[in-house]
């Protein structure tokens, strides 16, 4: 995995210099540019607009008594497109766009839940009880400022 990761790393660039000339000669320069540009500030835009509207799905989620799964991944997927809008590049940008499609959205979380176990624990913690023998005298031990002096 770690080595997959890696040779993604090294290709993006050579991936997104190729599709910057291809795009350039079909288009122009200046056209390109204005591009990368508008798919960037779309990208900030998202994001800005993307975390109050998460916050107010989550509480809702929370209050009505359902496990926000679905909108957490919602979410993060549409953080990372935004993420993903705003790294200068064409391939960065279409794998973006495709992660704002719901469908697309659905289709990767259906693949992630399959390999998702939830784990549920909880804790318990016990103080002791009120009549423990090893505990003796008063409850409350009521001290003046001049009985006691901090270290």
């Amino acid at each position: 995995m770690a080595r997959l990761f890696l040779l993604g790393f090294l290709l993006l660039p050579i991936i997104e210099i190729a599709l910057f000339i291809k795009v350039g000669q079909w288009i122009g320069l200046w056209p390109t540019l204005a591009l990368v540009v508008g798919a960037a500030v779309l990208g900030v835009a998202l994001l800005r607009r993307q975390g109050l509207s998460v916050l107010t799905q989550m509480r809702s989620n929370v209050s009505a008594g359902k496990v926000p799964g679905q909108a957490i991944a919602d979410t993060m997927m549409i953080g990372l497109a935004a993420m993903l809008l705003i790294i200068p590049g064409f391939f960065t940008d279409a794998i973006g766009l495709a992660l704002l499609l719901p469908a697309v959205r659905a289709m990767i979380y259906k693949a992630l839940a399959s390999r998702v176990s939830v784990v549920e624990t909880s804790s318990y913690r016990r103080y002791g009880p009120a009549n423990d023998p090893t505990i003796k005298g008063p409850d409350t031990i009521d001290l003046d400022e001049d009985d006691y002096r901090p270290h």
